[in-house]
């Protein structure tokens, strides 16, 4: 027997049975929609919060709650916010692509060595993720005079190779007769010696990245980083004074495109120099 009053009179729903749920639609942008009982009709132009903006065909703009109320071609709709759009894979400071939830890879016996602590500085901030991924330890020489006697300390081996980054690497300075001799000598097989052509890293920042047009010339005679900063018109009267300038420089890089070229492909040669299988 077909009881049309249902036989469960606490059975839930019964308020709704029979009737159609509106649909639930994206609120994305330049969908029309009616207000039901209002009669403005727009399209969606944004979403504030918990609500949406709709602009009628006069140029009227007005904020309503997202949720049921609405029409779309007529029929009930709930609107809801759209989705967050999907990120696209991000890159590292390097302009490498970023791994997510990478752990950093157990330290590697072989490593890159840099003249000072500003050159280590400088390549963690722009190379710090691709080397925690690949497992390589930056060191700083206090100088490249030490490097010899650091290679005699912990001699390089195949599995244990070495990159050097140098500072005023040209023809002829007391830097490039250094990496020479050590080239032809014993070590020579598993270290790789690279360097840029300018006098300090300092000037391996780009000026554009400082906001200013060139690099100062540094009389001979002064001291290279106190010449730039009273150039420049910064304190230079102690130490204490250059270490807030590279702090400043430092803060004015984000990306490998605030440093200069001769500098980027010296860093990525030693890192696949020190990360050969």
């Amino acid at each position: 027997m077909d009881d049309r009053y249902g036989t469960d009179v606490l059975a839930r729903g019964w308020r709704d049975a029979g009737r159609v749920k509106p649909a639930q639609v994206a609120a994305s942008a330049d969908l029309v929609v009616e207000v039901a009982g209002d009669g403005f009709v727009g399209a969606v132009t944004r979403i504030d919060g918990v609500n949406v903006e709709l602009e009628d065909r006069f140029g009227r703009r007005r904020l309503f709650p997202l949720g049921g109320g609405f029409l779309v071609d007529g029929k009930p709709v709930v609107l809801t916010a759209p989705a967050a759009a999907p990120k696209g894979r991000t890159r590292t400071a390097s302009g490498s692509f970023a791994v997510a939830d990478q752990r950093a890879r157990t330290a590697r016996a072989s490593r890159i060595f840099v003249e000072g602590k500003h050159d280590a500085e400088l390549v963690e901030k722009v190379w710090g993720a691709d080397l925690r991924a690949e497992g390589v330890v930056v060191e700083f020489l206090e100088g490249v005079d030490l490097l010899e006697q650091t290679l005699d300390a912990e001699p390089p081996t195949a599995e244990r190779r070495y990159g050097v980054l140098v500072d005023h690497l040209v023809p002829n300075s007391k830097e490039s007769r250094i990496a020479e001799k050590i080239a032809r000598g014993r070590h020579g097989a598993h270290v790789r010696i690279v360097g840029h052509p300018f006098v300090d890293v300092w000037q391996c920042v780009t000026p554009r990245a400082l906001g200013i047009a060139a690099w100062p010339e540094v009389p001979r005679g002064i001291e290279w980083k106190v010449g730039v900063c009273r150039a420049l018109g910064w304190p230079a009267e102690e130490q204490a004074d250059t270490a807030r300038a590279w702090q400043h420089i430092l803060s004015r890089v984000t990306t490998f495109r605030d440093l200069e070229p001769a500098l980027l492909g010296r860093v990525e040669e030693l890192i696949d120099f020190v990360t050969v299988p």
